[in-house]
């Protein structure tokens, strides 16, 4: 078993770097409740660089359909907001010379059904990306057998990331049922 434990760790880490990749991913679909995540990908341009908008401003969700953002220094205010704008968010901000404020509006049920089927999307290509890390170590495995291994040890080694595999697509499984409730909840 002590040739095949490193194949194992990597099908693992590989497995843990989808579930995150996915984590992002879901968090970035608009589930029509604030969450600050969904302004991750703005970048603004402060003092010649380009950086996230948390470097330059504090974004809070006073309410369940507001995203608030303040502002470290006040002429940053436009340059938010044209970002927020210039960005794939999707929503306009409105300004009152000290905090931007996005109202995030009611998704309508045909929107609803479009995000189920954006997160299930994601989902789909999460299980593709563990299904791919376990065949990957399988061929491996495989070629040790041939190379000397026992096939006894290959067989459990086969076992085992099968049971890795199952875990992470069952945690797969539920993050899209939990995003799923989220967004169709009125």
């Amino acid at each position: 078993m002590q040739d095949v434990k490193p194949y194992l760790d990597k099908a693992q880490e590989s497995m843990e770097a989808t579930i995150l990749f996915l984590d992002e991913a879901l968090a970035h679909i608009r589930a029509g409740k604030a969450n600050p995540r969904i302004l991750d990908g703005v970048k603004v341009d402060y003092y010649g660089s380009i950086v996230p908008l948390t470097n330059v401003a504090t974004v809070s969700t006073p309410d369940a359909k507001t995203i608030a953002i303040q502002p470290w220094e006040k002429p940053m205010i436009s340059i938010i907001e044209k970002a927020i704008m210039d960005s794939n968010v999707g929503i306009t901000p409105v300004n009152n010379g000290e905090i931007i404020r996005l109202a995030i509006p009611p998704l309508t049920e045909e929107r609803r059904k479009q995000l189920a089927k954006q997160s299930r999307s994601e989902g789909e290509d999460a299980k593709i990306s563990v299904r791919n890390a376990r065949r990957d170590v399988i061929e491996q495995v495989k070629k040790l057998v041939k190379d000397g291994l026992s096939e006894d040890v290959g067989k459990d080694t086969e076992a085992d990331v099968q049971k890795i595999h199952d875990k992470y697509i069952k945690k797969i499984d539920e993050m899209l049922a939990e995003k799923e409730k989220e967004i169709m909840t009125v």
